[in-house]
């Protein structure tokens, strides 16, 4: 196994790795809706935290290499579920293809670190470019 701490990437709320690195697996830790410029200091409303939180993952997966197309799932934690949904929705959405969405789970919580309104957990996998979706595979 490979821990991974990225240099420019924000700073930890708890003691744990950006991220860990197992047989091409890439578990990259839930990241808060704080700049790595402005520790634990959040925007208001649930489109620019979701930007800030995606900003930082980006940011840990180029730190190893890879980038949101090598994603596979995101977790998502939302305190205010039934309000945000769909705005959460349509600021993540607009991070990938349409057509190459990572499978997703998206949770209420009663809190998270900071207050935030929102975290976002990913498993990407290293390797070859990833395979057509099943829109753009040919019979």
């Amino acid at each position: 196994m490979l821990f991974h701490m990225v240099s420019d990437g924000p700073q930890p709320v708890a003691p744990f790795s950006h991220a860990v690195e197992v047989d091409g697996f890439v578990f990259v830790t839930g990241q808060m809706p704080d700049t790595p410029s402005n520790p634990g200091l959040l925007p208001d409303g649930i489109e620019a935290q979701t930007r800030n939180v995606m900003a930082n993952l980006t940011t840990i997966l180029a730190g190893l290499g890879l980038g949101l197309e090598h994603v596979v799932v995101a977790r998502a934690f939302l305190t205010e579920f039934k309000r945000d949904y769909a705005a959460f929705n349509a600021t993540y959405k607009s991070f990938f293809p349409h057509d190459r969405l990572p499978a997703r789970t998206c949770v209420g919580t009663t809190g998270l670190a900071y207050d935030a309104l929102v975290e976002i957990d990913l498993i990407a996998r290293r390797g070859a470019a990833p395979p057509l979706s099943s829109s753009e595979q040919k019979d």
